[in-house]
């Protein structure tokens, strides 16, 4: 089965400020430790989101591999992308592999050092969401996948209709055969099965009167997903009700971030090693102080 879910450039570009707001920075950690060139995999990247948030986050060269099956986001994320340098100033590359995301296995990401996606997971069924975890692990290297919808959305002022809609559009992101807001957990079980250690942190939309564009585009998406699923709710009347009361909207995402054991034992052997040098450092700079003291001492014998 295919993603078939399309998002146009223009939604795209105007999520992004939110999309960057959002995503937790705190699961970036563990992939801070290694500055050596790597290579890392973009799955379902867009127009590029992802890389300009996370490229100038990490140190060391980086080329991006983005994937998606539409060119003409493939092209924007190019061009998005272009010019882009690491922390610390190290070159930022990219390149193209245009498909469907679910045809990927563990051989297509060999060679990969990270691998991320964004907003992807919801749009996926159970078996999609155990092939995505199974090609990751088997790629021997972190995944970070960030802004899953977990199906809780908090409106201020509320309205005695929120519960409905929430609850119509959740039933409709469930659709067919699609996880919906039960991808994060699944997602965190089938890493969790293959031998990952995974983290997840909370990535929430906070969305407020200087946000009223995109504001307006998400609640009139959400409002009809809502009404697709249960046509007897009133959808016109309640989205022009909260447009105009709307102080503010948060729209809860996850952010996970599986390590393999084989990254496990990297960062572990990193630490070990630099454990080590310290010791050797100390134990070298304590015994030259040893015998420079005792060198010391001999001359002031020797001149009594």
């Amino acid at each position: 089965m295919s993603v078939v879910t399309a998002f146009s450039p223009d939604w795209l570009a105007l999520r992004e400020s939110a999309d960057a707001a959002a995503r937790s920075t705190e699961l970036l950690a563990p992939l801070r430790r290694d500055e050596r060139r790597r290579v890392i995999r973009d799955l379902g990247c867009g127009t590029g989101s992802m890389g300009r948030w996370l490229a100038g986050r990490l140190n060391g060269p980086q080329h991006w591999i983005l994937h998606d099956r539409d060119p003409l986001l493939l092209a924007r994320a190019v061009e998005g992308m272009n010019g882009l340098t690491a922390a610390d100033g190290s070159p930022v590359t990219t390149e193209v592999h245009e498909g469907d995301l679910t045809d990927l296995r563990g051989a297509d990401l060999a060679g990969a050092d990270l691998i991320t996606a964004s907003a992807l997971l919801d749009l996926l069924t159970f078996e999609q969401v155990e092939g995505l975890a199974e090609a990751c692990v088997q790629a021997g290297c972190p995944s970070l996948l960030t802004l899953s919808v977990v199906g809780r959305v908090e409106l201020t002022p509320s309205d005695p209709f929120d519960t409905d809609f929430a609850a119509a559009f959740n039933d409709h992101q469930r659709r067919g055969l699609l996880l919906g807001p039960d991808a994060p957990d699944t997602a965190a079980q089938a890493f969790e099965r293959r031998g990952a250690v995974v983290r997840t942190r909370p990535s929430p939309w906070r969305l407020g009167p200087d946000q009223a564009e995109l504001v307006r585009e998400w609640l009139r998406g959400w409002v009809d997903a809502a009404v697709e699923r249960r046509p007897d709710l009133d959808g016109d009347a309640y989205f022009q009700r909260r447009l105009d009361s709307l102080e503010s909207a948060v729209v809860h995402h996850s952010d996970l971030l599986a390590l393999p054991e084989a990254a496990l034992f990297e960062n572990a052997r990193s630490e070990t090693v630099r454990s080590e040098t310290v010791r050797s450092e100390t134990v070298r700079s304590e015994t030259v102080r040893s015998e420079n003291v005792r060198s010391e001492n001999v001359r002031s014998e020797g001149g009594r």
